[in-house]
């Protein structure tokens, strides 16, 4: 359960009159999420989301995610947007963490992807890459290309220890995609996080009703985007990739922010980076959460296929997009 800081009634009452929202009716944990501390809460005027950002979240980094989900609710991408208080100031601070306060949005993850889920993906990815070119703001991406290799030997010897081999497999990847890695390809802000649990839909329909968690939001390749959701939408349970899905996905973005052909040409390399950072981060989260966390690290083999995957493909045609 996401809930690391504990918040009495009276420190959210206190927290609340700071902001012209009306009176706390309720307010609950949220399970989902692994970063921070967040709250479902009730006011006599609307529901809205409490977020108090915890340890692993760099307090310098706040401003960007906030302004960047003003911004982009400007532009007319149903985000959450943070609420500023009666003094104009958006972040604050509850229980000595940074909080925050934003709407709260409608809709559901959905259970179980089906390809017009990833068509409307594609569209919303696409709008919100083209909502973000004019944000003033910059943030470097801290787990890009240059991050793996570090954060891979940061898990030691206990690599080999989730799968024998492993580690000389990453050793290579790590190899491969430094040398090759794509620079020049169209950079803007990028989401960095799409899982299906952060893009919600109303039940029975294909557009999406809103995206969430921008926590891990940053500039960088904006197809490296696209390859993160490739891997996070198109796989099956069985770790079978769906092209259909992957063609829904990609059309869909095509038609909102079309993609130039050098794009299309890096989208295997990138899907194999993406599978590889997730990998990596899960990796170091497997082996370094401590007995008896709130949160139970996900399995880092599940990426180790999707990299095996992607190794394989030869040209952008497995995928649904380019030559076949």
């Amino acid at each position: 359960m996401a809930v690391y800081t504990d918040v009495s009634d009276e420190d959210i009452a206190r927290f609340v009159a700071e902001y012209d929202i009306g009176r706390v009716v309720s307010f609950k944990g949220i399970a989902e999420g692994v970063e921070n501390t967040n709250f479902l809460l009730h006011t006599d005027q609307a529901p809205f989301i409490l977020t108090l950002y915890e340890k692993r979240v760099n307090p310098d980094d706040l401003p960007f995610f906030l302004g960047l989900m003003d911004h982009l609710s400007s532009k007319g991408l149903n985000c959450p947007t943070p609420i500023h208080g009666t003094d104009g100031v958006a972040l604050r601070r509850l229980c000595g963490r940074p909080a925050a306060i934003t709407s709260f949005l409608q809709g559901m993850s959905p259970r179980r992807v089906l390809p017009h889920h990833c068509a409307g993906l594609g569209d919303a990815l696409a709008s919100l890459h083209l909502a973000g070119q004019d944000f003033e703001n910059y943030r470097p991406n801290s787990l890009s290309v240059k991050a793996w290799r570090p954060l891979f030997e940061s898990c030691g010897a206990g690599t080999d220890e989730v799968m024998p081999g492993l580690s000389a497999m990453i050793a290579s990847e790590l190899d491969y995609l430094e040398a090759n890695w794509p620079a020049k390809l169209p950079a803007g802000v990028i989401h960095a996080d799409l899982f299906t649990d952060n893009v919600f839909f109303f039940p029975g329909q294909d557009e999406v009703s809103g995206l969430i968690d921008f926590y891990f939001a940053c500039n960088d390749l904006l197809a490296y985007d696209v390859a993160i959701c490739l891997n996070a939408w198109c796989f099956e349970p069985d770790n079978s990739f769906n092209v259909t899905k992957a063609q829904n996905l990609l059309a869909n973005y095509n038609r909102t922010r079309p993609l130039s052909e050098d794009e299309i040409a890096a989208l295997p390399i990138l899907a194999r980076g993406s599978a590889l950072r997730f990998l990596l981060t899960r990796l170091y989260d497997w082996l370094n959460t401590p007995e008896g966390a709130l949160v139970t690290p996900k399995n880092p083999r599940e990426y180790i296929n999707k990299l095996r995957f992607h190794q394989k493909v030869t040209s952008p045609g497995a995928y649904g997009i380019g030559d076949a």
